[in-house]
């Protein structure tokens, strides 16, 4: 072909390729074989998968004097009525650190941090979810989006919102868009609705690698 090309008048040269068993010629079935073990060789693509995990905490109110601030989502809420825990008893962060962890199958908040273990009594929950996403990225995985409820009678999440938003984004490292905090009441049914407490729920999709 390259003799034909240049009686033409065309010009031929010669290029020196790294890697050139990757153009090699089939003329013989033996070629298909050679072919098959140079492509086996080629690092295929990382295949991925969608995981979800469900979380679910509850956490009843305490003592303003023994149990100090109310923190929800990692935002300080003054003047409300703490919750009671073994850490600041964040049930928001705590609920969202649990679908991540339910995603992976990597136990649950309890069995990375034991409340019998007294280095976490009062420890900032941020902490734990900084943990669990860590496990994430640590396994090859990224955090697609986090879908959080708030469950209570008081105090009221609407003007708190968008600080919880902001705050739960900035912890995992996503984007604002990809944070959802929704709040709903149990129509004073339950041990909700009588006040007693707060129940938190939360959705996580995760993109992992799929041999993992």
């Amino acid at each position: 072909d390259a003799t034909l090309f240049q009686a033409a008048g065309g010009t031929v040269e010669i290029i020196t390729l790294k890697r050139p068993e990757r153009l090699m010629k089939l003329t013989f079935a033996d070629d298909l074989s050679a072919l098959s073990k140079v492509l086996d060789r080629r690092q295929a693509p990382t295949a991925f998968e969608t995981r979800m995990g469900t979380g679910f905490d509850v956490h009843a109110f305490g003592d303003p004097a023994e149990d100090g601030a109310l923190w929800l989502c990692g935002v300080e809420l003054p003047g409300e009525r703490p919750l009671k825990g073994h850490s600041d008893a964040d049930v928001g962060l705590h609920t969202i650190t649990d679908a991540i962890y339910g995603a992976l199958a990597d136990g649950d908040i309890g069995h990375h941090f034991p409340p019998s273990d007294p280095q976490w009594k009062g420890a900032a929950s941020p902490q734990f979810l900084e943990h669990a996403v860590q496990r994430v990225t640590a396994r090859g995985g990224s955090i697609i989006n986090v879908d959080l409820t708030l469950i209570c009678e008081t105090p009221m999440i609407g003007p708190h919102r968008d600080a919880m938003r902001q705050r739960v984004a900035e912890i995992m490292g996503l984007p604002l868009g990809r944070v959802s905090v929704k709040a709903t009441t149990t129509e004073r049914l339950g041990f909700t609705g009588r006040g007693e407490g707060i129940a938190a729920q939360a959705v996580v999709s995760l993109k992992m690698p799929s041999h993992d």
